[in-house]
């Protein structure tokens, strides 16, 4: 099996937990923050969103330079914007992974800010940690914002505590 193939079946996988988590942002608590430090359980939600782009950037492009801009993620007035949001961006990583061949996994991809440069690493590495150890972070991060607001937690890997066996 290629990367690229190996890649869709996990992103596959993540997607419908992810949909479920983002299913319950309140919306109507979108500044709340559990420490003065964190995101707002908005910019985290959005976040959390956006990132399967990670993966159609990595694809596509030779890197991602902060000071060429940054638009942020559209805000989002109800659950089910937030979720198509992210299916969006879910089908553009999709597409783009159907298109990379292995060999273009193992270039190189650079992430920085003008003239400093964070790293430069082979394609998948990036796609694996950047993208989905990074999204699989910040969801769990959700999952306890989500917690600590009592709202249920849907399963991920199998039932959470919330679901009824």
């Amino acid at each position: 099996m290629s990367l690229s193939k190996a890649f869709i079946a996990e992103l596959k996988s993540e997607t419908e937990p992810t949909r479920k988590l983002l299913s319950r942002v309140p919306v109507d608590n979108l500044t709340w923050k559990p420490h003065e430090k964190s995101m707002t359980i908005e910019r985290l939600a959005q976040h959390v969103a956006e990132l399967p782009n990670w993966i159609t950037n990595t694809v596509t492009k030779p890197g991602l330079n902060f000071a060429d801009g940054y638009t942020p993620s559209p805000k989002f007035k109800s659950a089910e914007e937030l979720v198509g949001h992210f299916d969006k961006n879910v089908a553009e990583a999709l597409a783009a992974l159907e298109t990379v061949s292995d060999e273009d996994l193992a270039k190189s991809w650079t992430l920085q800010n003008g003239e400093q440069i964070y790293f430069t690493m082979p394609k998948k590495v990036v796609i694996r940690t950047m993208a989905f150890n990074h999204f699989i972070h910040h969801r769990a991060q959700l999952g306890v914002y989500l917690r600590l607001l009592d709202i249920p937690i849907p399963g991920m890997y199998g039932p959470s505590a919330d679901d009824k066996m």
